[in-house]
């Protein structure tokens, strides 16, 4: 067997249609928005045997380095069957072969293999293959396995929740945390609106995405990023925006319409001499009504100053193969009340189930689940849909150049780091000598 390269037309039907390991991040489209978008080299490599039957694959992102240097990295690791250890072997020699050849100091790879799957009910789920034996065969190819990193260390999440889209609808939605069902029951009430957004809703959606990273403390991409992976991969209709509307006057309308029925039954007690069920009722009304008076208050500011429609939420779905990802979640930080990104979640579940799709991925948690972990609340959002919480095997380097290797992974950071710091001590002292 050789390693060839492929053009992208047949590279991207042969990892689109493999059986287990079809990955959006594999994908030639994720090759060229790579390339655009970070300056990473794709390329579309291919094992293939004596007959030119294609036996393996992988996208191979270049990472430039100092003096001619390079990395390779395989997102979410080759395109073959994991279980058939002379593939790993095989696969592995010819792409650090090819690697050498582009003076790569290593390559590597975390692949989509499951390391312990749990049910929503935290039962284990076997899963149809050796995860510790697949470890074991990729060290014996070679590869060094970085660990079992607990939260966002890795290049891509190592934990995820994952729905299985062959269940019913019924049976999806059972699996839904009780909070969750509530939240989803009180947003269709306030008549949340879900519509499928355009290339036009791009600046919205950026939008919101800035808000949540701002409470977060952190930005990540600027709206161009989006808008050019929107575009290459909605070539072929695989990247989708999910929008989460209000509409303040129809809320207006409901609450002012309920306000008026209490109002209405409160006439119809007794004015004096009460009975106890009397009393119970009217307290009741009373507090009801209040309650509504406040929201009344409430949504009327709100439309004074947001308008009749406000976009409360954008969330992005990237589909491949057989399976969708949760990739990107915009949420505005106001009338959270309203749970219309809870309606928003309902809505493109269904959306990837009529599309015959097998699974949906919320795409990253963690695996510290200790209280004081600042990401917990992510974990238990995601958790409240009841998919299966996943762990995957990790990242794996093959070295190729053990020094430089050393150098770029430990002494880089720890001059970046040593660097960072005096920039802080300089600007502290600076500020020292101003005051």
């Amino acid at each position: 067997m050789k390693l060839v390269e492929l053009d992208k037309k047949k590279f991207d039907n042969y990892i689109k249609n493999h059986p287990t390991k079809s990955h959006f991040l594999q994908s030639a489209a994720w090759g060229e928005f790579s390339y655009k978008a970070r300056g990473l080299k794709p390329f579309y490599v291919a094992l293939i045997d004596e007959s030119e039957k294609i036996v393996g694959a992988s996208l191979l992102l270049k990472k430039a380095l100092p003096f001619g240097l390079c990395y390779l990295y395989a997102p979410r690791g080759f395109v073959i069957d994991y279980t058939n250890n002379d593939q790993i072997r095989t696969m592995t020699e010819e792409v650090v072969a090819f690697a050498k050849r582009k003076k790569a100091i290593f390559v590597k790879i975390d692949p989509d293999i499951i390391y312990h799957n749990q049910d929503y009910l935290g039962e284990e789920v076997e899963t149809p293959y050796d995860a510790k034996k697949i470890i074991h065969d990729l060290k014996e190819a070679g590869f060094r396995h970085l660990g079992f990193t607990k939260n966002f260390e890795t290049t891509q999440p190592r934990y995820t929740f994952r729905i299985d889209l062959s269940q019913s609808m019924e049976t999806i939605e059972s699996h839904f945390s009780k909070t969750t069902k509530q939240r989803i029951q009180k947003s269709l009430k306030l008549k949340t609106e879900v519509v499928i957004g355009s290339e036009k809703d791009i600046p919205e959606f950026y939008h919101l995405m800035m808000l949540t990273e701002a409470r977060k403390d952190f930005v990540s991409h600027n709206e161009e990023y989006y808008q050019m992976l929107y575009d290459i991969f909605n070539k072929e209709n695989k990247a989708t925006l999910f929008l989460g509307k209000i509409n303040i006057e129809k809320i207006l309308e409901e609450n002012k319409k309920e306000l008026a029925e209490i109002e209405k039954e409160i006439t119809t007690l007794p004015t004096e001499n009460l009975s106890k069920s009397a009393k119970n009722k009217l307290k009741e009304f009373t507090r009801k009504k209040e309650v509504l008076e406040k929201e009344i208050q409430k949504y009327e500011e709100a439309l004074e100053k947001y308008g009749k429609e406000v976009t409360l939420n954008a969330h992005w779905i990237m589909e491949y193969g057989d399976k969708a990802w949760v990739l990107y979640a915009g949420n505005h930080n106001i009338l959270t009340e309203t749970y219309a990104n809870y309606h928003t979640y309902l809505e493109h579940i269904k959306f990837c189930k009529e599309r015959g799709l097998k699974i949906y991925d919320q795409f990253g948690t963690i695996g510290d689940l200790s209280k004081t972990n600042p990401r917990l609340g992510l974990h238990e959002f995601k958790k409240k849909f009841g998919g299966n919480y996943i762990e995957f095997i990790g990242e794996f380097d093959y070295v190729t150049n053990k020094f430089m290797y050393f150098v770029f992974t430990r002494l880089v950071p720890f001059y970046r780091k040593i660097i960072k710091r005096k920039s802080k001590k300089e600007v502290q002292n600076e500020v020292s000598r101003n005051q």
